[in-house]
């Protein structure tokens, strides 16, 4: 399991250019190393991530910078869907705008009893568009829309009953909670979850028929893979399963 934790507490771990820069070198780095199973994403300090750095978007205000700047931004999110193992979010304190962006875009998410949840551009007259693209394929529509253009915050409560989140705990509880969904994972096999992940989201975003003919030929191959050959003759033969993982 590898841990990225933002760290820059004394701006509530805002995505600077120079954040944005080391998360996409993290994660290329990520992408070679077959022995992760597991990252955790994870703020330093009082908040996950209060979204763009807005004393830096407004020290240069030029269309050309704010398109190459939201640009990285996708390239990192979509970095993390892409990457073959699972990525938790660990959420504590605030995740707002791109923070709260940041969360949706995780595989899975754990947040504690006192983390908020906004896209709160709006507030400041920037409706906040790429950040709404990954929360509204988290949360129900209205839910979603109703947070963009409102401002207002989510709790860690609401977030979870929403599907923004997958679990709630004690502040003091997260890293335990974070530890046994980690341990949940970490138990099954690298390479079925690495096809599993792939097909979950390319099947959300195309038709139903299409879905279920990736989702069938991406299964029958998976069927194939000697973790699977494996796990299917453990069942059979009532034991457990012996797999490199």
């Amino acid at each position: 399991m590898v841990t990225l934790t933002l760290n820059r507490p004394q701006s509530f771990n805002a995505l600077s250019e120079a954040m944005l820069a080391a998360l996409t070198e993290a994660l290329d780095t990520l992408v070679a190393d077959e022995s992760v199973r597991a990252v955790v994403v994870a703020g330093a300090g009082k908040a996950f991530c209060a979204g763009h750095d807005l004393k830096e978007m407004r020290a240069e205000p030029s269309l050309d910078y704010y398109q190459q700047l939201f640009a990285h931004c996708t390239a990192v999110m979509l970095a993390i869907q892409r990457l073959s193992v699972p990525v938790i979010a660990r959420v504590h304190g605030i995740a707002t705008a791109a923070g709260c962006q940041l969360v949706a875009m995780c595989d899975l998410a754990v947040a504690s009893r006192d983390a908020r949840f906004a896209v709160s551009g709006i507030n400041v007259g920037l409706f906040c568009s790429t950040p709404g693209v990954a929360l509204s394929r988290n949360i129900p529509r209205k839910a979603a829309f109703e947070m963009l253009v409102t401002g207002d915050f989510v709790d860690a409560e609401h977030a979870r009953e929403l599907g923004l989140v997958n679990r709630v705990a004690d502040p003091d509880s997260l890293d335990d909670e974070v530890d046994a969904l980690l341990s949940h994972i970490v138990a099954k096999p690298r390479a079925a979850l690495a096809v599993g992940k792939a097909l979950f989201y390319r099947q959300i975003e195309t038709g139903i028929s299409a879905a279920y003919d990736d989702a069938g030929a991406t299964m029958a191959a998976n069927m194939m893979d000697p973790c699977a050959l494996e796990g299917v003759q453990a069942f059979i033969e009532k034991r457990p399963p012996t797999w490199g993982r």
